[in-house]
């Protein structure tokens, strides 16, 4: 079995497969720019059996921050195999040589929306971000105390400006995992024909933050909602109360832990929290190096990693410092999955340790706790 990578003449074959797996078609008027927007931002991979495309997926070359940090990520997307093909071991090994061909080109992480959590699990992903989509009814949009700023109204992408991926980006940066996004990635990704903007400004004229929406059939749906100040929190909530003639419910997917909806007048709302996203460290050296702790302690960690295992092996972190060492077993023993999930702050070490997937003495979870920053994670686009 050989996987290997697609060239355009194999694009329309791979989109079929697509339209087959997930049960959809493309107008005949979007082919040729969905053929080039796979030429231009995609790599595919996929594997034959004689002359057939049986499986395929593709790789998204994309940026996320750490905190303040960018680091390259490799998204994986449209992952999808023919019935006839299926447990026959092609993703496996698609996935597998999609590892390595990510850490040669440095990508030390890697994402991507699972059909399947236990199946990605088995290959090293993990959950690292959660939706809560909160549900309102429209007496619940109570107003708050006026601020002194004021809230500007743009329709659609023409009204897409460069204040708010500024506000965009400083927000996505107090967050783990969040896309670095392109003007190209906000053009072709973020919105769609009925996407209304509003940017909060300040009494200097400032952007301080901004909700991208939709008003259709009595419903407000905010799919997202990006506040930098507690005033850009309370003005563009505001500006949504005034919606209240005109709506009969509103729906807000954010954060999982948005302290919005605790300063409601009736906070007792329905609420739900999804698990979202999946990611997945693809170098560990490289990742650990270039991660900023948040304290200068000492602690030696041992990596289990069966599909990469060049992240096998056990870790010195000293002083900000990290080195791979000789050492058979560390303070600390735990999967990629795990360290994944701790480093991106989806869980601390301590409830890892909790339910058995981190081994260790206490007090060595306890360093390792101090060091890992108490960062949100939080992921907001889709591929």
């Amino acid at each position: 079995m050989t996987v290997m990578k697609l060239t355009k003449e194999h694009y329309k074959e791979a989109m079929k497969l697509s339209e087959y797996a997930f049960q959809y078609k493309v107008p005949e008027e979007k082919v040729e720019e969905r053929l080039d927007m796979m030429d231009k931002h995609h790599q595919l991979y996929g594997v034959f059996s004689g002359e057939e495309l049986a499986a395929k997926l593709h790789l998204l070359p994309l940026e996320v921050y750490i905190g303040g940090r960018t680091v390259r990520m490799g998204g994986v997307a449209g992952v999808a195999t023919y019935p006839e093909y299926r447990r026959s071991g092609f993703v496996r090994e698609m996935l597998t040589d999609l590892l390595e061909t990510m850490k040669k080109e440095g990508c030390t992480i890697s994402m991507l929306h699972p059909f399947s959590v236990p199946f990605y699990r088995k290959y090293g992903w993990e959950l690292f971000s959660s939706h809560l989509k909160v549900s309102l009814k429209s007496e619940s949009l109570v107003m708050k105390k006026q601020v002194p700023g004021r809230v500007k109204r743009h329709v659609g992408k023409d009204g897409h400006s460069e204040e708010i991926e500024n506000v965009y980006d400083q927000f996505a940066s107090r967050f783990s995992g969040m896309l670095k996004r392109e003007t190209r990635w906000w053009q072709q990704s973020i919105y769609s024909e009925n996407t209304y903007a509003a940017v909060y400004y300040n009494e200097s004229g400032t952007a301080e933050g901004y909700l991208l929406y939709e008003v259709k059939d009595s419903k407000m749906t905010v799919e997202e909602f990006v506040p930098l100040t507690p005033s850009a929190r309370t003005g563009l909530w505001n500006f949504i109360c005034q919606h209240d003639s005109m709506i009969k419910e509103l729906e807000i997917t954010t954060f999982e832990s948005d302290p919005l909806f605790y300063s409601l007048k009736e906070p007792r709302i329905k609420a739900e929290v999804t698990p979202y996203f999946m990611a997945r460290i693809v170098d560990a050296e490289a990742f650990l190096k270039d991660y900023e702790f948040a304290s200068q302690e000492r602690t030696i960690l041992t990596i289990k990693d069966e599909y990469a295992p060049w992240n096998s092996g056990t870790y010195e972190i000293n002083d900000g410092n990290v080195t791979k060492t000789d050492a058979e077993k560390g303070e600390i023993s735990l999967s990629i999955n795990a360290l994944t999930a701790a480093l991106f702050g989806y869980m601390r070490p301590s409830d890892l340790y909790e339910i058995g997937e981190m081994e260790g003495s206490e007090e060595a979870v306890a360093r390792l706790e101090r060091l890992i920053p108490d960062r949100k994670p939080f992921f907001n686009d889709f591929f």
